[in-house]
């Protein structure tokens, strides 16, 4: 099992999560408690930087469509970028490449 690591840095469009390591079953809760934790004012745009996480399974597919609810609540809109490859096609076959602004690295979901 591979820590779960997340770093966090403010952008003019909002917060940007920056993700390593596997977001499973014994971590998605922290992913979930840090998003939990933010405050988003409507119009924000919170980015999901996925770029360092190896691994994810149905549980961190879970944690990152509580982040997309919290930012729905906060009327604040949301962003992954950097999908691993294996990651995305698992978002593709389940629909929810439909629901996500997707992006090739954070610098890109922050300007758009």
């Amino acid at each position: 099992m591979s820590p779960l690591k997340i770093t966090t840095r403010d952008a003019p469009t909002g917060p940007v999560l920056e993700i390593f390591g596997e977001l499973d079953y014994a971590n998605a809760g922290e992913l979930r408690e840090r998003i939990a934790a933010l405050t988003l004012r409507p119009g924000q745009r919170l980015v999901l930087d996925l770029g360092g996480m190896r691994f994810c399974d149905s549980s961190g597919i879970t944690a990152l469509i509580a982040a997309r609810s919290h930012a729905q609540a906060a009327r604040a809109d949301i962003a992954l970028a950097a999908v691993p490859a294996n990651t995305l096609r698992v978002l593709r076959i389940v629909g929810l490449d439909q629901i996500f602004a997707l992006h090739p690295d954070s610098d890109t979901a922050v300007r758009s």
